[in-house]
């Protein structure tokens, strides 16, 4: 089998490398050259252009938004004229649910499968090959794809038709951006309140609020690290996702829309490029506080 992989990124890099352990001939492509030497090392084909991947029986897309996939996909200078009917298109990128609807119908009327497989983890978990990937599409697709899914990934699920996937990795993104937000507002209450920042951590990744996020972004947020999540930036389409659909399908969620604005103003404030453990800058700035470990004594 011929595998494609565009897309070689903080995600895209660790799975393509884990796809070359299937023993297939792979062939990469990505805008920045300086992600190719470790490909080309381990017998990866470097594309010289994007439509080189078009030779791949299937092709796997890791690219930061719709828009990007769209174009890459379907756009005047991307895959869509090199495309050949029984070939399989996998988007593990995190995009619209409408977008991928779109190209599951374009896609589809060309005669080429396609699967909305968005992964879920850091790029820690990437590098492992322990993601967890949701998938949406024909089930006779997903059969097909689902060896290769466990090159980087222990839990693969299929979720339902097209878009099922996008949308299930949209209510986890959600839930995740929450618990963020819930964070970046309660964790410099506690400063302003005289409490040890560091006792307090414990408590609550030791307690019933403990959370994912919790226990990623504390450790992290008392060192004043906030790189290592995806940046605010370029994950707020996950938040604009959500409220297109709450608006769409009448579906309030006041709660979200809370976290949306905490979101929006951690942005204004020119924190996009921290992951989602700076939003406590904003709290942080209203309260004239910091959620930090106190420094090492001497």
């Amino acid at each position: 089998m011929k595998l494609g992989f565009i897309g070689l990124g903080q995600m895209g890099k660790p799975m393509a490398l884990n796809l070359l352990e299937s023993g297939d001939e792979l062939i990469v492509y990505d805008q920045a050259p300086n992600n190719y030497p470790e490909f080309k090392q381990q017998g990866a084909r470097v594309a010289r252009v994007l439509q080189d991947t078009a030779e791949a029986e299937i092709i796997f897309c890791s690219l930061p938004n719709s828009e990007i996939v769209y174009e890459v996909v379907l756009g005047k200078k991307g895959l869509k004229q090199f495309l050949r009917p029984g070939q399989i298109i996998v988007d593990t990128s995190t995009i619209k649910y409408s977008t991928t609807l779109d190209l599951a119908k374009e896609l589809g009327a060309l005669g080429v499968e396609f699967l909305d497989a968005p992964v879920s983890g850091m790029e820690a978990r990437a590098k492992e090959g322990t993601l967890t990937i949701m998938c949406g599409g024909e089930h006779e697709v997903f059969t097909k794809v689902t060896p290769y899914l466990r090159w980087i990934a222990d839990k693969i699920l299929y979720m339902g038709k097209s878009g099922c996937g996008q949308l299930t990795k949209l209510i986890n993104q959600l839930l995740f951006d929450i618990n963020g937000a819930a964070l970046a507002e309660i964790l410099p209450m506690s400063v302003k309140l005289g409490l040890d920042p560091e006792k307090v951590g414990e408590v609550v990744n030791s307690g019933t609020g403990r959370s994912y996020a919790s226990e990623f972004f504390i450790p992290a947020i008392l060192k004043g690290s906030f790189t290592g999540g995806y940046p605010m930036k370029q994950a707020y389409k996950d938040l604009a996702s959500g409220a297109e659909i709450s608006a769409n399908l009448c579906i309030p969620m006041p709660v979200l829309s809370a976290a949306t604005t905490t979101y929006q103003v951690a942005l204004l404030r020119g924190l996009g490029d921290r992951d989602k453990g700076g939003m406590i800058g904003v709290f942080e700035e209203l309260l004239q506080v910091q959620y930090r470990k106190s420094p090492t004594e001497n």
